[in-house]
């Protein structure tokens, strides 16, 4: 895998932890990696974005690119249409992983709010770009009540669009998790149609960076690197 598409249940579920704990890991077991968020909205230019997150957290050496910004805290195409400024297309984004696909072992997209958030005119999404650039797609999912449903739609319209789903990632683990929070561990993995492949405690990208890459490396499977276990963790909550 050099290529994985981040995405999420809904806004504000932990895409930009999920995605910069991901780079922290692989960059510090020596892989070159980059990462591209397509379209960033709801801030000014010169405002710290996602990619500034993820380069804090995760260290200088990450590569990172953004491709267009829009002020409004909407969804790309609307947030562009607003501004009345261009959209940005399947066809830049995979234009721009190309490109940095060249020069790094491990390219990362993070996309906007949802998988089928819009991002230009024609009704494109986050999973039109992961169709075309053959990618794989990692789910990053809530703790709590109402997250297997969206994870299950999420998963149905990944699945349907052809896609490969790697699994899913719950990406703000509460300090006192609930009866659903605790229950969602067992039944995520079917909503998901594949594996928890790890679970980030809330609060983790105030970390320092140092004690974010051993918070990232505890949280995350050992397919990216990781030690995380999910049997292990939700045994702590039987």
């Amino acid at each position: 895998m050099s290529v994985l598409v981040i995405t999420g249940t809904d806004t504000e579920v932990g895409k930009t932890a999920v995605t910069a704990a991901l780079a922290a890991v692989a960059s510090a077991d020596g892989r070159r990696v980059a990462v591209l968020k397509p379209a960033q909205t709801g801030l000014l230019p010169g405002e710290p974005g996602d990619v500034d997150e993820v380069l804090r957290l995760a260290g200088p050496a990450i590569t990172t690119r953004e491709l267009a910004r829009y002020p409004d805290p909407l969804a790309p195409a609307t947030a562009a249409r607003r501004a009345g400024r261009p959209t940005v297309s399947p066809s830049e984004i995979a234009a721009a992983v190309t490109e940095l696909n060249a020069t790094h072992d491990l390219v990362l997209v993070e996309g906007a709010g949802g998988l089928l958030v819009r991002f230009d005119e024609k009704g494109t999404t986050i999973a039109d770009a992961a169709w075309a650039l053959n990618a794989p797609v990692l789910v990053v999912a809530a703790a709590g009540l109402g997250t297997l449903n969206a994870t299950a739609l999420t998963a149905e319209a990944i699945l349907h669009r052809g896609l490969e789903s790697l699994g899913v990632v719950v990406g703000r683990w509460p300090a006192a998790p609930d009866l659903a929070c605790r229950s969602n561990l067992t039944d995520l993995p079917e909503a998901a149609g594949g594996p928890l492949l790890g679970v980030l405690p809330n609060g983790v990208t105030r970390l320092h960076p140092a004690d974010f890459l051993d918070v990232a490396r505890g949280a995350l499977s050992p397919w990216f690197g990781g030690t995380f276990d999910p049997e292990a963790f939700a045994s702590h909550y039987v």
